[in-house]
């Protein structure tokens, strides 16, 4: 047992003094016998240690009569998942950081403690309230793809934007920093990753994703996993097919052209859409979109230039600290010069822009 479990039989012996994990039985020679329950209970004693818990909080967690074995795997799960995601964060800021370094650039004090800090995480997803709200018209045309749906899987669900009020609504989402922010009365959420949806085949009338598969790791896993589960699948996504995809948005066009190695390993749209066996429709940005994603202030440029609104866009934070920095001054510049007004003039009598979005919908 000791050597499965990775731990030695000192430990196993201190398990049972304590009263952590009794062993059920003793041989005729006094050894520990491990019954199947026995095992169940010391793995997740173990699950617990290796995630920081103390011995005296674990006991509490293990012995709780509320708790069974399959609440104990989602709970440690999400604990899991969280931990993986402040260490992801950590890897972002700890490459922004040797990017600026190779550069020359002196981080500040404050952002070289926030590489470490354990608020990293926190403050990478606590600028979405401020600036990613449900933005009206395109969450009717997604309503509207859902159909007669009556129960929803919302994948990648973030913090409740275009979720449905008048269905049945599920949530997964991996980031216990976006699960934490979910309003209060929001769907019930559950901790998991999209490219392995813990749910039976067509548990659900339709699932639903929105603006979160470019941070899939497997996007195409991913879509395959909401056609399992669902009958209905709709997707509001980016489409990088076609040769003039990056002459599409002047800011990308103009002042971060580092966004084209973003989408490199890109799935194109033609994959996208088998995937899930559908179909995709255009999705035009109307000039005052209430969402602050990234194409969201096309007609607006002096956006771009608020610190708030980028850092709730991934974007951002994944094209590093030197390109973000050249393209807001860049952007700076040619705003007080009216640079950016001659070159786009065509853009102030549109009400709506096409800039790449789709709707995916089988």
């Amino acid at each position: 047992m000791a050597e499965l479990a990775g731990v030695t039989v000192r430990t196993l012996h201190h398990y049972d003094e304590i009263g952590l994990v009794h062993p059920s039985a003793r041989t005729a020679a006094g050894y520990r016998a491990y019954a199947a329950g026995d095992v169940e209970r010391l793995r997740e004693v173990l699950a617990y240690r290796r995630l920081g818990f103390g011995l005296r909080e674990i006991a509490e967690l293990v012995d709780d009569p509320a708790t069974d074995a399959v609440a104990h795997l989602r709970r440690l799960r999400g604990l899991l998942l969280e931990q993986r995601d402040r260490a992801a964060a950590m890897v972002t800021a700890i490459d922004r950081e040797l990017e600026a370094r190779s550069m020359g650039i002196r981080t500040t004090p404050e952002e070289q403690l926030q590489v470490f800090g354990a608020q990293l995480y926190d403050a990478i997803g606590s600028a979405y309230p401020a600036t990613r709200r449900t933005e009206p018209r395109i969450a009717a045309r997604i309503w509207e793809a859902l159909g007669d749906a009556r129960t929803v899987l919302n994948v990648g669900a973030g913090t409740g934007s275009y979720e449905p009020p008048d269905r049945d609504v599920t949530a997964v989402e991996p980031s216990a920093v976006m699960r934490a922010q979910r309003p209060a009365g929001a769907a019930p959420c559950v901790a998991a990753a999209a490219e392995n949806l813990p749910f039976e085949d067509r548990s659900f009338d339709a699932a639903m994703a929105f603006s979160t598969v470019h941070h899939w790791q497997d996007p195409i896993a991913g879509l395959r996993e909401m056609r399992r589960v669902a009958r209905r699948v709709v997707v509001f996504t980016y489409d990088a097919s076609g040769t003039g995809w990056r002459q599409r948005f002047w800011l990308t066009r103009d002042y971060l052209p580092e966004f084209a190695d973003l989408l490199v390993d890109w799935p194109a749209l033609a994959d996208l859409t088998s995937a899930i066996g559908g179909r995709a429709e255009p999705v035009l940005i109307p000039w005052d979109c209430a969402d602050g994603f990234f194409e969201a202030h096309w007609r607006r440029p002096e956006a771009y230039l608020d610190e708030h609104v980028r850092r709730a866009v991934s974007v951002w934070t994944r094209v590093g600290p030197e390109a973000e920095q050249r393209a807001v001054n860049g952007l700076r510049e040619d705003l007080s010069s009216g640079r950016w007004a001659e070159r786009n003039r065509d853009l102030v009598a549109l009400d709506a822009a096409e800039l790449g979005l789709r709707l995916l919908v089988a």
